[in-house]
């Protein structure tokens, strides 16, 4: 019978096609999940067929996060039953359900995997494996209220490691991204992942090339976890950036995104993880070190082991000091006043540079800005984390335009509308992606020289 690989692929396709190819094109690491509540009207036997046997059977309910309705239980069992004359490797059936005479007569060449799909703010894990099911293989799945419900697994999953459990419990939602990227360093035995050519099947469902790319199948139990935590994060280049750079320095450390905006739930966070690198950003540079009693703003916290006080730098300093350098002297019109500002406030500062700075809630003129003559305009708003969102503060803006030299962007995500201005009104313009590679290259050797590991 054919082993469980680490990667279960959901065939989330609108199209059987699609989802065929897709399938074939997998390694020996993945193994395709056929859900025929996603193509009820194919004959369950012809697509396990199709696939070669190779496959994890699964019908999923509507309550579930499925498409086949609640109310035809006895339909969905009826079709889920058909697969079997297809001799598929595994099947899913639900953790309370007794198992049906037709599926127990074929379990000579199929394998069970139970499972079981909790509401929001159920966490009985524990409770449930004191008395597993009959099968070979067990899935729970929850749901991240908090960035740190994603802790309350790892005595779990550690268990069922200790155990030969071959478990895999995770919580759905983009806070519990870190449950679904962690399995194998909490003792987790296989998860989920998306089609790289198709839609996620479950909120917070990560592309197999992203868990690939994270070594997700590799990591172990004394991997220690760095990642960017504020919101938004998900879109962020820091997982792309920093884990070539661990693998590279042979480092036992995984770089995620910690989707969280306050303060106090990402420090209970920190803990519940077992964080040991941070990169911060809107809206908790300033909030989430005073809750650690740092001064910030910060934008990079560390740690050797967890429990250890944290250290704290501001590399995002460090790349604006590196820019001004080789930009003209003058004074200079700093729009915001959040982290970044405040930051960017005070590194002009340092270098001698007036500073006219403004916000919506600390306004000003055209007037006072031609007055000012601004060789240099920094954009440290959040304007532009959106796209289509508009330039910020235009009639300030065309007031700088006559004396303006250069400008800083430091939104990396979109060609920003203050971007476009920039260049169209000829002027140097320093993009926030070049400011987060010079950010972020700091952060990665304080993460690579002064994180350990976890014991």
């Amino acid at each position: 019978m054919s082993p469980l690989p680490f990667h279960l692929v959901t065939l989330s396709h609108s199209e059987w096609e699609a989802a065929l190819a897709c399938a074939k094109g997998l390694g020996e690491d993945a193994l395709p999940e056929l859900r025929l509540d996603l193509f009820p009207g194919l004959d369950p036997e012809a697509l396990v067929d199709a696939l070669k046997r190779r496959c994890l059977v699964t019908c999923r309910r509507a309550s579930e996060g499925g498409r086949w309705p609640d109310e035809d239980e006895a339909g969905r069992l009826a079709h889920l039953t058909r697969a079997l004359r297809g001799r598929p490797a595994w099947m899913d059936l639900e953790w309370d359900l007794p198992i049906p005479a037709d599926i127990q007569a074929a379990r000579t060449h199929v394998r069970l995997l139970r499972s079981i799909h909790v509401a929001p703010g159920v966490f009985d894990l524990e409770a449930r494996l004191s008395s597993l099911p009959d099968g070979e293989a067990f899935k729970w799945v929850g749901w991240a209220g908090r960035l740190g419900d994603n802790g309350r697994l790892r005595g779990a999953l550690a268990w069922a490691r200790d155990h030969g459990t071959r478990l895999s419990a995770f919580l759905m939602g983009p806070k519990g991204l870190p449950s679904r990227a962690l399995q194998a360093v909490w003792g987790g035995a296989f998860t989920y992942a998306a089609p790289d050519d198709g839609p996620p099947a479950a909120p917070g469902q990560l592309p197999l090339s992203v868990l690939r790319a994270w070594r997700a199948a590799k990591l172990h139990a004394g991997c220690g976890l760095c990642g960017v935590i504020g919101d938004p994060v998900l879109h962020s280049r820091g997982p792309a950036f920093h884990n070539p750079r661990f693998q590279y320095a042979l480092k036992d450390l995984v770089y995620l995104p910690l989707l969280c905006a306050d303060a106090e739930e990402a420090g209970e966070a920190l803990d519940a993880l077992g964080v040991l690198g941070l990169s911060i950003t809107a809206p908790l540079k300033l909030s989430l070190p005073e809750a650690l009693g740092l001064v910030g703003p910060l934008n990079t916290l560390w740690r050797r082991r967890p429990g250890e006080p944290w250290q704290g730098a501001n590399t995002d300093a460090e790349a604006l000091e590196q820019a001004l350098s080789e930009l003209e002297p003058g004074p200079v019109l700093l729009l915001g006043e959040g982290g970044v500002a405040r930051t960017s406030r005070e590194v002009l500062g340092g270098a001698g540079r007036a500073v006219l700075q403004v916000s919506r809630r600390s306004p000003s003129t055209a007037e006072a800005v031609a007055a000012l003559g601004p060789v240099g305009v920094v954009q440290a708003t959040s304007l532009g984390m959106s796209a289509l969102e508009p330039v910020p503060f235009p009639d300030l803006l065309e007031a700088a335009r006559p004396s303006a030299r250069w400008a800083v962007e430091w939104i990396y995500k979109e060609d920003t509308a203050f971007a476009i201005w920039a260049r169209n009104a000829g002027l140097r313009l320093v993009e926030g992606l070049a400011l987060f590679d010079a950010q972020a290259e700091a952060q990665s050797r304080r993460f690579i020289e002064g994180c350990g590991g976890v014991d």
